[in-house]
């Protein structure tokens, strides 16, 4: 993803990108349609499943034209980059759609099987969405077609390659999905607590900005709940931040993917990964209690009230779109509990990890590891 170098990339740099997003995108969208097939036939006919199965075919059928040739004009690139902006566009609402269908089966497919598909295949639609938006951002980021143009085109002083910034500041983003989440948690509770960062604040490392921004939005938004509603707003959250030492000097050796195996393995970019950051957030919510601890990875788990759920299987899609976070954000607290699963499917995506420490009467520290992406 990062081997293609820093925009405004070349013509000839931006169809080998083009061909090797090419590569890989098909056969991913084959392997989550062979997956929904692979569920009950009654679950499949649900008419929001459904929805995604013919999303998944159309996308696949719309791609496989260019796959039968290289792309290596200008126009083959052009038009290719917005047929994938437009099909990009088409699954951005998929979760919410995913969640209304998996509610209504609930008599036909138990929670665990529901947790083991839904696992696998929002894993999988990070990495393919990562692939398609990496090359639509060099695209836009270099234009070499608008040579008159240079709206897009990246100065010197840009850290960015794509999607991936190589300089990105974890406490920015910290300080940006508090102010979001502060501004729901004052709407429907009337105050907010506040946070505190502390540790080492100016640490840097290459990540993608969106992903770490779902995360810390998705954590923050419990912490939040838990501190308001157990009374303790007047206590701070405490967000520490920690960069790992550098073991070994010596650059990493790439790993290199065969197109083929490449929706099995993690899209990795780097084999031995230069040493991340470790991001805690404390709070003194009152922890979680020891009956919901064990569930809080399953995403048919949730603290989601039963009027609400009852609200959406009558058809309020407003509603399940904004506590399933659809269009990146979300105006409640509470949701679906597809917030802290998918948050860690992010995290590990590239090795790193969420992990839950409470204590139960008192609060949760959450330990949430990043490895960055290489030396850039």
């Amino acid at each position: 993803m990062t081997r293609h170098g820093r925009p405004p990339l070349s013509a000839s740099t931006l169809f080998t990108s083009a061909n090797f997003t090419l590569s890989l995108l098909p056969i991913r969208l084959a392997h989550r349609i062979q997956a929904l097939r692979n569920l009950p036939f009654i679950v499949v006919s649900n008419p929001h499943i459904s929805r995604i199965y013919n999303i998944y075919i159309h996308s696949l059928s719309t791609l496989l034209p260019y796959q039968e040739r290289q792309i290596n004009t200008l126009e083959d690139e052009i038009q290719f980059t917005e047929v994938m902006a437009d099909l990009v566009q088409t699954h951005a609402e998929t979760i919410p759609i995913l969640a209304r269908g998996f509610l209504e089966c609930r008599k036909y497919i138990s929670p665990a099987d529901v947790t083991k598909f839904l696992d696998e295949h929002l894993r999988a639609r990070v990495g393919t969405r990562l692939i398609a938006e990496q090359h639509i951002a060099l695209h836009l980021s270099s234009q070499p077609h608008c040579s008159g143009n240079n709206q897009y085109v990246q100065d010197g002083s840009s850290t960015s390659i794509g999607v991936i910034d190589t300089a990105l500041r974890p406490a920015e983003t910290v300080r940006q999905c508090e102010s979001f989440v502060s501004e729901i948690c004052e709407l429907k509770y009337g105050v907010r607590p506040t946070v505190i960062i502390n540790g080492q604040p100016n640490t840097r490392l290459a990540h993608v900005p969106t992903h770490l921004e779902y995360i810390l939005r998705e954590l923050l938004k419990n912490a939040f709940r838990a501190t308001v509603e157990s009374g303790k707003e007047r206590e701070p959250i405490e967000v520490t931040i920690a960069a790992s030492p550098d073991p070994s000097p010596s650059p990493p050796a790439p790993i290199q993917l065969d197109p083929v195996t490449a929706p099995s393995q993690g899209d990795a970019i780097t084999a031995n990964a230069p040493p991340g950051v470790t991001i805690r957030i404390r709070d003194h919510g009152g922890g979680i209690s020891p009956e919901n601890l064990p569930n809080i990875w399953a995403y048919s788990f949730t603290t989601f009230g039963d009027e609400e759920l009852l609200d959406l299987s009558n058809g309020n899609v407003d509603a399940l779109n904004a506590i399933s976070g659809a269009n990146g954000g979300s105006s409640s607290l509470a949701g679906l509990g597809y917030g802290l699963p998918l948050g860690r499917a992010y995290a590990e995506h590239f090795g790193g990890s969420i992990v839950v420490q409470s204590l139960w009467g008192w609060g949760t520290d959450v330990y949430l590891k990043l490895r960055g992406l290489g030396k850039m």
